[in-house]
């Protein structure tokens, strides 16, 4: 009999605060995006605008390229080891092939891949793009907003974990290397035209190498 009575009691209960759940998530999932996160473009191609010429994607097909068209896109960077050959044909589209891996990304691909964007920004709108747009896309949009656009790293991974890109553990390796970077040495190579952090670097020293076969050639030919 106790039973009886306590039954209808509980029922309504949960029924108030299931009702109460759902308000508030239909209340946090309302909450406006923050207008300085990159803003969606199109879904089906995890498409979004960081900047008035800077865009970021999973891999496109052929049937996306009028939609980069209209938004004018002029440079392609891929992050991925597939050229983007396979489906873009348009030759008017500068292509930039920057195959990462966001488990052994060091300083040197990062300075890599920002500069090619900021060059390519010179010329129009640019578009980056992995496999699904997650983790090697979601590491270099968010170092663009560090490095280039002054963000602080907890703003830049709050978009890149909660800006709809990816969950945790597609972006563990690139929020790793974002608490661990030097951004102050970055920044000083990215700005001085290195290749590196470390002049030590392979790509530094092949750099050096190169330079100093120039000036030998040249001391070479100057003296004949």
């Amino acid at each position: 009999m106790r039973f009886k009575l306590i039954a209808p009691l509980v029922a309504t209960l949960w029924a108030a605060s299931s009702f109460a759940l759902a308000q508030t998530d239909d209340a946090f999932s309302a909450t406006p995006r923050p207008s300085q996160w990159a803003q969606p473009v199109d879904t089906h191609y995890n498409l979004y605008q960081m900047t008035p010429t800077l865009y970021r994607s999973r891999q496109p097909d052929a049937a996306a390229q009028p939609l980069l068209k209209q938004l004018g896109v002029t440079t392609v960077v891929d992050f991925i080891k597939e050229s983007d050959s396979t489906w873009l044909s348009d030759p008017a589209v500068t292509q930039v092939q920057i195959p990462l891996q966001t488990v052994h990304v060091d300083d040197d691909d990062i300075i890599q891949s920002l500069r090619a964007i900021q060059t390519a920004q010179e010329t129009g709108p640019v578009l980056m793009h992995c496999k699904h747009g997650l983790d090697r896309t979601g590491l270099v949009a968010a170092m663009y907003r560090i490095m280039v656009q002054d963000w602080s790293k907890q703003a830049a991974l709050d978009e890149m974990e909660h800006g709809g890109f990816g969950d945790e553990d597609s972006l563990k390796h690139g929020i790793d290397y974002i608490n661990k970077v030097d951004v102050d040495a970055l920044k000083a190579a990215l700005n001085s035209g290195a290749c590196s952090t470390s002049a030590f670097a392979s790509c530094a020293i092949k750099g050096w190498f190169q330079k100093t076969d120039v000036v030998g050639i040249q001391t070479l030919l100057w003296r004949l």
